[in-house]
C-alpha cells in the first residue's frame, strides 16, 4: 500500500497558535499510512496581480501538488477568515494546472465561542469557487481559550483535550477514506 500524504496549511502566524496545535494533533492522529506535512506561509507576501511568484509560493504550490488532500485549520478574524490563510489560497488559485480544482479537503479551528465556526463557512465559499472538495463532516470547532489547548498552543490531556483529539482523529479518518475511496 502506498503512503497516502496530507499538507496541513495554518491560517494563524502566531507562535503558539492553538490553530496550529490542531494540526500537530493532527500529525499524531493520522490513520495507518498516511503522513501530514505542514506548510509554513509566514513568508508569503500579500498577492497582487503581476507580481511574480515568490519562491515561499512555489513551496506551497509544490506541496500542494504532491499532496494527496489539504487540512485547513482556519482562524477566526473578525468574524472571517484569517487573511494569511486567504492569502495563500489567493497565490495558490492562480498557479499553472488549476491545482486546488478537485482536491480533497478538510477544515477545523479553534478560536472564541463559536471555534471559529464563521470563518469555516466563509471559507467554504471560496473553497467552492477553486472547486476543492471539503469534506462537510466531521466539524471541528475548538474554543481556543478552553482546558482543551495548554499554553504553548498544544492539545492537552484534560478530559476536554482528549475529546478534542477524538474528534481531530474522527475528522482525519474521514478525509483519508475520501482519499482511499473507501
Amino acid at each position: 500500500m502506498t503512503e497516502r500524504t496530507y499538507l496541513g496549511i495554518c491560517g494563524s502566524l502566531r507562535a503558539s497558535s492553538r490553530n496550529s496545535g490542531l494540526l500537530r494533533c493532527a500529525q499524531e492522529e493520522m490513520p495507518e499510512g498516511a503522513v501530514l506535512h505542514i506548510a509554513d506561509i509566514l513568508d508569503i507576501p500579500f498577492y497582487r496581480e503581476g507580481r511574480e511568484t515568490p519562491e515561499a509560493v512555489r513551496v506551497l504550490a509544490d506541496g500542494v501538488r504532491a499532496a494527496d488532500a489539504l487540512v485547513l485549520a482556519v482562524p477566526e478574524y473578525n468574524y472571517s477568515v484569517a487573511p494569511a490563510l486567504k492569502n495563500a489560497l489567493d497565490w495558490l488559485s492562480r498557479e499553472p494546472g488549476d491545482i486546488l480544482a478537485g482536491k480533497p479537503a478538510a477544515m477545523m479551528g479553534a478560536g472564541g465561542g463559536m471555534g471559529t465556526s464563521r470563518a469555516q463557512y466563509h471559507l467554504r465559499q471560496s473553497c467552492v469557487y477553486l472547486d476543492m472538495r471539503v469534506l462537510n463532516r466531521p466539524e471541528v470547532f475548538a474554543n481556543a481559550f478552553s482546558d482543551a489547548f495548554t499554553a504553548e498552543g498544544d492539545v492537552s490531556d484534560s478530559p476536554e483535550g482528549r475529546r478534542l483529539r477524538e474528534k481531530v482523529a474522527a475528522l482525519m479518518k474521514a478525509l483519508d477514506e475520501r482519499v482511499r475511496g473507501a
